[in-house]
């Protein structure tokens, strides 16, 4: 009896399960943790072991944190210490009592275990699981179960719908008025395709809104928030981005500050070390955000190739299927560019260096990679196109009239300039060739494998680091001549990133040249 009326009534907590507490100063990623000492009095008590959900309030706030335990002597026995991320969520004061007790299992466990036993779930479902999420109610651990059983093709096209809509409902939405609101979204999969900046200054130059958001790499060297941050300012809030829009009619902003969708910030998390990134889970990531930004009219680019992320046309169609039936479900008219992903776009890889691209395109420079140049025309007319008042083929030609007349770069820098202003993209500090062991005529270029070489370089994490590549498939090729080059902000970076290189030859392959 005097149990049940200690946990019913919270002020009657026994002075025993209260622990002063500290900053361990440990980066745990997103994950609450708790640390106290294999001899704390307050664990034995409360019969706490490694890995125990444990519930630590303080001064009115409460977070969920797993337990480690620590067997050296940082810790004191008496005292508790938190995590960066706990700490964060907690803001304790100096000097804080923290009070502990075993974690109320959340809520979603049980919709987490009947999808891990093949259950469909509805919306409600996915809602009370991506609650449990943003409220740090659910471990990495479990999270990574949700993400994985949702994986592959193991969430159908209701399920889709479903959680797409769970994600949109947790998060805020921006209302732009009545009027179009046009966006684009690459599924990604290609080094160098950032044809975002292009796009945006394009449609905004011609008069119509565009406000886009976007994340930063997932797992790729550069997402395009990282490319623009080179540049300008992103990290905007939602006030800030609709002054941004009100001013200029686009925008090239992170989603971080934002609660756009916030969710899904939090799967993308986990999704990254990973490595997974599900159809149904894709689909309702990208359509998420768009619907909470406010977007009507959206064009999705699908580069298909044998090392891009989506390798086949098949895989392709069936993108687009669930791609245009969610986003009819939740408002959305869905424009679908299926392009080639055969080979990288542009010729750097990496934040800085792809930004480098996307200038020399805006400014028309005779040296601008051709391909870029004209992939983002294409995106550019196939987006604008979305709008019933512009003909079949029109787009395009409004969009060139646009980058040829230097109105999108004007209007670039504009952009810029509304978002905090506008600064000229690093160098890195160390380069070096990667060159041809033998004569050749280049075969096949594996995407996968160049991404990796650029993040092993350091890209994205440092802005300047990544790999340029001029070659395509077919160029003719000399033994000794450069095959790409890495860009490093360390001896170190580049080192790995050349020793990966020679390990994986067949990055950029070679067949004998024909006669």
């Amino acid at each position: 009896m005097r149990s049940t009326q200690r946990h019913d009534r919270p002020d009657l907590e026994q002075p025993s399960a209260r622990l002063p507490v500290r900053r361990a100063g440990i980066d745990t990623y997103r994950q609450p943790v708790l640390y106290l000492h294999r001899d704390c009095t307050v664990s034995r008590a409360e019969g706490f072991a490694a890995l125990t959900r444990v519930s630590v309030k303080c001064a009115g706030q409460e977070v969920v944190a797993v337990l480690n335990i620590v067997t050296g002597d940082w810790l004191g026995k008496d005292e508790a210490a938190l995590s960066d991320a706990a700490w964060q969520m907690l803001a304790p004061e100096p000097g804080a009592i923290a009070i502990l007790a075993h974690a109320e299992p959340p809520r979603a466990a049980s919709v987490l275990r009947a999808k891990v036993f093949g259950t469909r779930l509805n919306e409600a479902q996915f809602e009370a699981v991506l609650r449990d999420a943003l409220a740090a109610r659910l471990s990495d651990i479990e999270l990574a179960a949700f993400v994985t059983v949702c994986a592959g093709d193991r969430l159908d096209l209701d399920e889709s719908v479903a959680l797409t809509r769970a994600m949109i409902s947790v998060g805020d939405r921006i209302d732009w008025g009545s009027g179009p609101v046009l966006d684009k979204h690459c599924v990604g999969g290609l080094p160098g395709n950032r044809t975002t900046p292009i796009v945006v200054s394009i449609v905004a130059a011609l008069g119509h809104r565009i406000p886009k958001t976007s994340s930063r790499a997932i797992t790729s060297p550069a997402g395009t928030a990282d490319v623009m941050a080179t540049m300008t300012d992103v990290d905007l809030d939602i006030g800030a981005l609709r002054n941004v829009v009100d001013r200029e009619g686009g925008c090239m902003a992170s989603g971080g500050r934002m609660r756009l969708s916030p969710a899904d910030d939090i799967l993308i998390q986990i999704e990254r070390p990973l490595d997974l990134d599900g159809d149904g889970q894709m689909v309702a990531s990208i359509l998420s955000k768009k619907a909470a930004a406010g977007s009507t009219h959206v064009l999705i680019d699908i580069p298909v190739g044998a090392t891009a992320k989506v390798r086949t046309m098949a895989a392709a169609d069936a993108i687009a299927r669930r791609l245009v039936f969610v986003g009819e479900a939740v408002g959305l008219r869905i424009g679908v560019h299926i392009s080639d992903g055969r080979q990288p776009v542009g010729r750097g890889i990496g934040p800085a260096l792809e930004a480098h691209d996307v200038l020399e395109v805006l400014r028309n420079s005779p040296q601008a990679p051709r391909d870029l140049r004209e992939r983002a025309l294409d995106v550019a007319g196939a987006v604008l196109e979305l709008l019933p008042a512009i003909a079949p083929g029109s787009g395009r030609i409004q969009a060139e009239g646009a980058l040829a007349s230097g109105a999108a770069m004007r209007k670039f820098i504009a952009i810029c300039m509304a978002q905090g202003g506008f600064r000229e993209p690093g160098r890195a500090r160390f380069v070096e060739p990667f060159v041809a062991p033998a004569d050749g005529q280049l075969g096949c270029i594996n995407n996968r494998q160049l991404a990796r070489i650029a993040k092993l370089a350091g890209a994205p994490r440092n802005p300047t680091a990544g790999v340029v590549c001029t070659l395509r498939e077919g160029d003719s090729i000399r033994r000794g001549m450069p095959l790409f080059l890495v860009h490093a902000g360390s001896k170190g970076e580049l080192a790995y990133a050349l020793d990966y290189a020679r390990a994986h030859p067949d990055t950029l392959s070679l067949r004998e040249s024909r006669s």
